[in-house]
This record gives structure tokens, C-alpha cells and sequence, in this order.
């Protein structure tokens, strides 16, 4: 059993992160599904669809869910998610994060959610032109 992790964003981003990742490592370690929002969208429908999708990614030990841009209409969805038990919202997805998260699928929900959130900071990094020349911020 791990944590299920959930990926709700504008667009195809979500896909787009978790096919590079998938690519990346070879195969997906964590029960992951993703949800695209569209701005316009029946909001009771697409409650409705994210619970059911949590419910499916749920093996007992929690959701993860990933989202873009907090305020969005994605990142809205997500946190009405958040009255579920077991279910935590993270805003804010990059792929460092996503890499994280998919390298320790066998974390606990509050371990995860530590690595996600350490993995999506410190993936941040200003970079110079000396190649070796990048600051962490």
C-alpha cells in the first residue's frame, strides 16, 4: 500500500509532468492519476470526479494531491478535497517536486508531503553563466 497522489491542473500540465517523470524513472511507483480543469467547468461535476478519483487512489494510507497555481481554478478543486480524510493539498507543482514525491513512494502522507514541498523548493535555483554557478533560494 502507498499513498495515492493526485495531479489536478490547467491544461495538460499535470500530464505533461507525470509522462517526464514516468519517462524518467522508467515507470510510475505511486498509484497517480491526473485531472485537467478547465476554467469554465460545472463545479459540482468536477468536485464530484476528484472525490471519486481520491476515493479510487485511496489504499488506505492517504492522497497526495498536486496542483499548479493556488487561487486557480484547479488549485479550487483540489482544496475542497481537503474535508476528505487522509487528503492533503499541495499548490505550486514542478517536475523537481513530482521526482520527489515518485522517489519515495513508500513515505507516509505527512513524510510525502515533506519531500514534495523540500522537493519543489529546492529544485528553485538562479543560475549563472558558470555552469557550476547556480544559488538555491
Amino acid at each position: 500500500m502507498t499513498v495515492g497522489v493526485l495531479i489536478i491542473t490547467h491544461g495538460n500540465i499535470g500530464e505533461s509532468l507525470l509522462d517526464t517523470a514516468i519517462k524518467t524513472l522508467g515507470f510510475c511507483p505511486l498509484q497517480t492519476e491526473t485531472l485537467s480543469a478547465p476554467q469554465h467547468v460545472d463545479v459540482e461535476e468536477i468536485d464530484a470526479l476528484a472525490e471519486t478519483m481520491c476515493m479510487r487512489l485511496d489504499e488506505g494510507k492517504g492522497v497526495l494531491v498536486l496542483t499548479d497555481m493556488y487561487g486557480s481554478t484547479p488549485s479550487n478543486i483540489a482544496n475542497r478535497l481537503v474535508k476528505t480524510p487522509q487528503v492533503s493539498v499541495i499548490s505550486g507543482i514542478n517536475l523537481p517536486m513530482l521526482m520527489r514525491v515518485m522517489n519515495y513512494p513508500k513515505l507516509s502522507l505527512p513524510e510525502l508531503i515533506n519531500k514534495a514541498l523540500t522537493g519543489g523548493h529546492d529544485g528553485i535555483l538562479l543560475c549563472g553563466e558558470d555552469k557550476d554557478e547556480c544559488t538555491a533560494y
